[in-house]
C-alpha cells in the first residue's frame, strides 16, 4: 500500500546532529544543533527550572487535560513577558493567546490558520531563514516566497567585499511591492541562522510601510532573553503593539529556560479590539482541537511559576543573563583567535551578530572538510551554533577553520 511513499531525506540539522553523536572521534565539537551547551558541554537545567518542578511535586495535584487554549497562568504570564505588564494591548483585552507545542507548534497553529482565514495570502520569509519556516507555511498550504535580509558580501569583487550585514533598503524596497495582506515572518531577536538583526531605528523604520502596504507581521521570538536582555529583546514586539497593527507572535522558551523536550511555547495574535480577539482565539482553538488537542501540562506549570514567583523570576533572569554573557564571550574568544591566526581577513561578524548562531560566510565545501578532517560540525550554509563552543574546543575549532579558510 505504501511502497509509492518518496524516502524522507531526514531534516539537515536533525540528520546532522545524529551523525556527529555516531562519530567516534573524542574531540569532535557540535556547532550545528541549536542548543545551549554550558562550559562543560552540557545542557543546563536551570536551578530556577528544578525549583519549579520540586514546587509542583510537593504540590500534587491532577493530571487531567488541559484546555485546549492551555493553561490560563501560563498564558498570562506569557503576555506580560512579551508586551510588559499592563501594556493597552493587555488591558483592552485585545490579545488572544494559545499555549502551544513549542513555538513551532505556534508557527504551524497560525499557519493553518492563515490558510483558513485569509485564503491568498501567501507568506515572505527573510533570504535566508530557518530552514523549517519554509516547510511549515508550504505544509499548511500557504506559497511562500522570500525578501532580501542578509548580506553575504562579494568574494569577486576586489579587493573581495566583506559581508555580514542587512540589506535593510532591499528589504524595505521589495516589502513596499506586497499585495495586501501578504504575511510578512520577521525575527524578532537573534535573527536564525545569520545573527543578524535589525536595530531598534531600523524597526521604527519597518513599522510605516508594513502599516502602509496592510502587510500582517508574523514575529518569531525563540531567543528572548540572548540578544540584549529579556526586556530588550521585546522590543519588536511592543513596537508593533504600540503601532496598533494586527500581528502574530510565536515565542518558545526552550532556549531561554533550557527545557528544550517540554515543548514549552505560545502563539499570541494581536488584534483591533477584544471581540475581534475573541473570535481569533475561538478559532485557533478549533484549529488546535483538530491537530493535537491540547498542550502540555508540565510545561505549563514550569513557566507560569518561573515566571510569577517572586524568588524564581529573578533567579532566572540572572541564569538568562548568564548564559547570553558566556556566548557573547565564546565570540570575543573565537574572533580573536582567528584574527590572531588570519591577520589579513575581517572577522569582526562574529562581534556583530547576536544570539546563538553566526554566518561564518564558510562555502559547503569547507564545512564539510571541517567535518570530516576535523570533527568539528556545521550545518553546510556555514551557520555556526556559538553556543556550541566552550574553553575546551574554541582553539581546536579556530584551528579548524583557519585550516580551511581560503580553499574552494
Amino acid at each position: 500500500m505504501f511502497q509509492h511513499l518518496d524516502p524522507y531525506a531526514g531534516d539537515p540539522i536533525l540528520s546532522l546532529n545524529e551523525a556527529f553523536q555516531k562519530d567516534p572521534r573524542a574531540d569532535k565539537v557540535n556547532l550545528s544543533i541549536g542548543i545551549y551547551f554550558d562550559e562543560q558541554g552540557r545542557i543546563p537545567v536551570l536551578d530556577s527550572v528544578r525549583q519549579a518542578e520540586a514546587q509542583m511535586l510537593a504540590e500534587g495535584g491532577t493530571k487531567s487535560y488541559l484546555p485546549i487554549e492551555g493553561s490560563a497562568a501560563m498564558r498570562g504570564a506569557v503576555q506580560g513577558l512579551l508586551f510588559g505588564p499592563g501594556h493597552e494591548a493587555l488591558a483592552s483585552g485585545r490579545v488572544a493567546t494559545l499555549q502551544t507545542v513549542g513555538s513551532s507548534g505556534g508557527l504551524k497553529v497560525g499557519a493553518d490558520f492563515i490558510q483558513r482565514w485569509l485564503p491568498g495570502s501567501a507568506v515572505w520569509v527573510s533570504d535566508p531563514t530557518w530552514d523549517n519556516h519554509r516547510a511549515m507555511f508550504e505544509g499548511a498550504g500557504l506559497q511562500v516566497h522570500t525578501y532580501p535580509y542578509y548580506d553575504a558580501g562579494d568574494a569577486s569583487a576586489s579587493p573581495p567585499r566583506q559581508g555580514g550585514g542587512l540589506r535593510f533598503d532591499a528589504m524595505l524596497a521589495t516589502l513596499r511591492t506586497l499585495p495586501a495582506r501578504s504575511v510578512v515572518l520577521l525575527h524578532a531577536c537573534c535573527h536564525n541562522p545569520t545573527g543578524v538583526d535589525l536595530s531598534p531605528a531600523q524597526w521604527q523604520a519597518l513599522v510605516p510601510v508594513l502599516r502602509e502596504r496592510d502587510l500582517l507581521p508574523y514575529l518569531d521570538l525563540a531567543y528572548q532573553g540572548y540578544g540584549d536582555g529579556i526586556e530588550a529583546d521585546a522590543h519588536a514586539v511592543r513596537l508593533l503593539a504600540d503601532s496598533g497593527m494586527t500581528f502574530f507572535v510565536a515565542n518558545s522558551f526552550s532556549k531561554s529556560m533550557s527545557v528544550y523536550g517540554e515543548r514549552a511555547g505560545a502563539l499570541s495574535v494581536v488584534c483591533a479590539d477584544a471581540a475581534e480577539a475573541t473570535l481569533v482565539l475561538g478559532q485557533m482553538k478549533a484549529t488546535v482541537r483538530r491537530n493535537y488537542s491540547s498542550p502540555g501540562l508540565h510545561a505549563a506549570g514550569i513557566v507560569s511559576r518561573v515566571l510569577t514567583d517572586a524568588t524564581l523570576r529573578p533567579q532566572w533572569e540572572a541564569e538568562v543573563a548568564a548564559m547570553r554573557e558566556r556566548i557573547a564571550k565564546m565570540r570575543r574568544q573565537l574572533h580573536d583567535l582567528l584574527a590572531a591566526r588570519r591577520p589579513g581577513d575581517d572577522f569582526s561578524y562574529f562581534l556583530s551578530q547576536r544570539g546563538m548562531f553566526s554566518y561564518t560566510g564558510l562555502s559547503p565545501a569547507q564545512v564539510d572538510r571541517l567535518r570530516d578532517e576535523f570533527g568539528v560540525y556545521l550545518v553546510r550554509s556555514g551557520r555556526m551554533c556559538v553556543a556550541g563552543l566552550n574553553s575546551g574546543n574554541v582553539e581546536r575549532t579556530a584551528a579548524a577553520m583557519s585550516a580551511v579558510l581560503g580553499t574552494a
